[in-house]
């Protein structure tokens, strides 16, 4: 991972004790682009009598890895006295958790505590996929005047039986780039994948997709770790993936490749402008079927009919080796979007 631009947190899912700490600090403080060492000092945990973190006492050890390996620490806070702490022991930044985020009031509360003190802050995405709420959390902080901010992606929480731990749902990422396009939107594949096998490809994902860096969970033995065990590399694993990894560059610098990609995107601008033309011919005459069927006394789901149009383009999709889910996606959006026209037809007096 050799592009400077990119921001780089790894360390321990918890800090477990001054040794664990400062032995993984060691061990990785000269990985190049390494911005952030990280470690969990509070952690919020699904139920009672897990290990929620060691609290202040880990804090000086924090302190230990800024003098000893010259490295800027960050760490996770969850209420106002959690942001007091840090600040009182010089941790350099901040993040706010999933469970934390998909709560105004607990953000509030931190964006409060942090009211007069630019200190860089991320902000994880909320738990479930609610991309206001992750954008109001932002809002928050910035009202009261944060400015050095970035956003974490983590993936989010499902209840389908899935490969990851919390699903990516790589089209909330790029929706959120497209809102706010000069926020820095860094991803975490060890919360998202919940398995150490899984990082490295979510990480090549994340880099394909022009995140802006990752975070990523190390440990000396991940095996005895006190939280996380499964997601968390050894330091000699998180070397070899970020050696591996493909950092693309967002834009050409070749004016003769440049054209090329322009003349592709401008092929693509065409089909598109004909594809809007053809669903506004296709909404009209929907809309002169609804009459029809308001004339005649027809109900408006034929579902026979409707059947039959999705495994004749379902097999035509076939034919052209595209997607049949994808196709079957577009398929029932312009279904329903027929429905509601023909609805409307209906409504009218």
């Amino acid at each position: 991972m050799k592009d400077k631009k990119q921001i780089l947190i790894c360390g321990p899912c918890s800090a477990e004790t001054e040794a664990q700490v400062l032995t993984i600090a060691h061990e990785i403080k000269d990985i190049p682009n390494l911005k952030y060492f990280r470690a969990g000092i509070w952690k919020p945990r699904t139920r009672p009598n897990s290990f929620e973190g060691v609290g202040e006492i880990g804090l000086p050890w924090l302190q230990k890895v800024q003098t000893e390996c010259q490295l800027k620490v960050i760490t996770e806070v969850a209420k106002a006295s959690h942001v007091e702490l840090a600040l009182k022991y010089g941790i350099d930044a901040l993040w706010i958790g999933a469970r934390t985020t998909v709560n105004p009031f607990s953000v509030q509360e931190i964006a409060d505590a942090l009211r007069g003190v630019d200190i860089p802050v991320f902000v994880k995405n909320p738990i479930n996929p609610d991309l206001n709420l992750w954008i109001g959390a932002i809002e928050r902080l910035q009202n009261v005047g944060l400015t050095q901010l970035g956003a974490i992606h983590r993936g989010f929480s499902s209840l389908l039986k899935s490969t990851y731990r919390n699903e990516p749902m790589w089209n909330l990422f790029i929706e959120f780039k497209r809102l706010i396009p000069n926020l820095p939107l860094i991803v975490d594949p060890s919360h998202m994948g919940g398995k150490d096998f899984l990082v490295a490809e979510l990480a090549q994902k994340a880099m394909d997709l022009a995140a802006d860096g990752l975070m990523i969970e190390t440990h000396i033995s991940p095996k005895t770790a006190w939280s996380d065990a499964d997601q968390q590399l050894t330091p000699a694993d998180l070397k070899t993936l970020l050696n591996n990894l493909i950092v693309r560059q967002e834009n050409l610098n070749s004016k003769k490749h440049l054209q090329e990609l322009e003349q592709m995107r401008d092929a693509i601008e065409e089909i598109d402008r004909r594809l809007i033309e053809c669903l506004a011919q296709r909404a009209k005459l929907t809309d002169e079927i609804g009459k029809f069927k308001k004339k005649n006394n027809v109900t408006i789901l034929q579902v026979r009919h409707w059947d039959n149009i999705l495994k004749a383009r379902l097999q035509q999709a076939q034919l052209l080796d595209l997607d049949q889910q994808y196709i079957k996606h577009i398929y029932q959006a312009i279904h329903e979007q027929s429905i509601a026209i023909q609805r409307h037809s209906l409504d009218k007096t």
